[in-house]
């Protein structure tokens, strides 16, 4: 295979067996030379991803935490967040409320999730970290919390500008958390596709929140439905298929997806998400 241009001219000839290429060339060749030859060009970004891709009118980040609990220890450490975690919220001076709190169903086992803002972004971390490690009920109850944890994990997310606000919602409902690793690079082709097809699934009110990471595990996506049950979520997602471009947002989003996951989530009694 020959490349020709006024200035240079290279040969490759490829030997199979030891996958080693040989170049021939009437001058010295550069890194970049390669580097421009076989990288495509793209436009360049104008600004972040986060500021492409948000709200404009919030300055919202949420912190999404995974507790794994210890099996013998989970009666206990619902009974104990369902008496601390309300008094975060309550607190008219944090700048940090609750969104939902969550038993893992289906999914892993033997595990916990919240959702909570922080009303005004990275200033507010600071200052709730600030006051509430002052606050000797806290600390208290992070101590005997932890003897019932195996591990835990958490992420902070920014929310897609298109996907409607979280607000609290009677129920009873499940709720389920779709995770989605994408694949580098891919977020604002994801969104965009998104945008579009969000709005086939918005009708029927089952959409709850999109956002994708911030800190912690990146380039990842997580989508918050909520059902009746199980069979109204089978019926919703597929009267999906019947919707005008939902079939679009599949077909060029799937290919974006290292990998992806589900769990089912049930509401504990103190989660505004119902």
């Amino acid at each position: 295979m020959m490349f020709k241009s006024k200035h240079l001219s290279v040969v490759f000839s490829a030997c199979y067996k030891k996958s080693v290429f040989r170049i021939t060339t009437n001058r010295c060749v550069s890194s970049s030379d390669f580097k421009n030859f076989f990288m495509p060009k793209v436009a360049p970004r104008t600004d972040s991803q986060s500021s492409l891709l948000t709200k404009k009118d919030v300055n919202h980040l949420y912190k999404l935490q995974f507790h794994h609990v210890k099996p013998e220890a989970t009666m206990a450490y619902k009974k104990l967040c369902a008496e601390f975690l309300p008094l975060v919220s309550e607190n008219s001076d944090l700048p940090i409320e609750l969104v939902g709190s969550w038993s893992c169903w289906y999914g892993d086992q033997d595990q916990i999730v919240h959702l909570w803002r922080y009303t005004d972004g990275f200033p507010a971390i600071r200052k709730t970290n600030l006051m509430l490690g002052e606050e000797a009920w806290y600390q208290n109850m992070r101590v005997e919390r932890s003897k019932m944890l195996h591990s835990r994990s958490n992420q902070l997310l920014y929310e897609f500008s298109f996907w409607n606000e979280v607000l609290p919602r009677e129920g009873p409902n499940i709720y389920e958390l779709r995770s989605y690793h994408l694949k580098p690079g891919t977020m604002i082709e994801w969104a965009n596709n998104w945008a579009r097809g969000i709005r086939a699934r918005q009708e029927s009110s089952e959409a709850v929140g999109g956002f994708f990471s911030e800190i912690g595990d990146l380039n990842v996506v997580h989508h918050l439905w909520a059902y009746e049950d199980l069979d109204h979520r089978k019926t919703t997602r597929q009267s999906a298929w019947s919707k005008s471009g939902w079939d679009n947002t599949v077909y060029y989003t799937v290919p974006l997806i290292r990998h992806m996951s589900s769990m089912i989530l049930i509401p504990l009694s103190y989660s505004p998400l119902k």
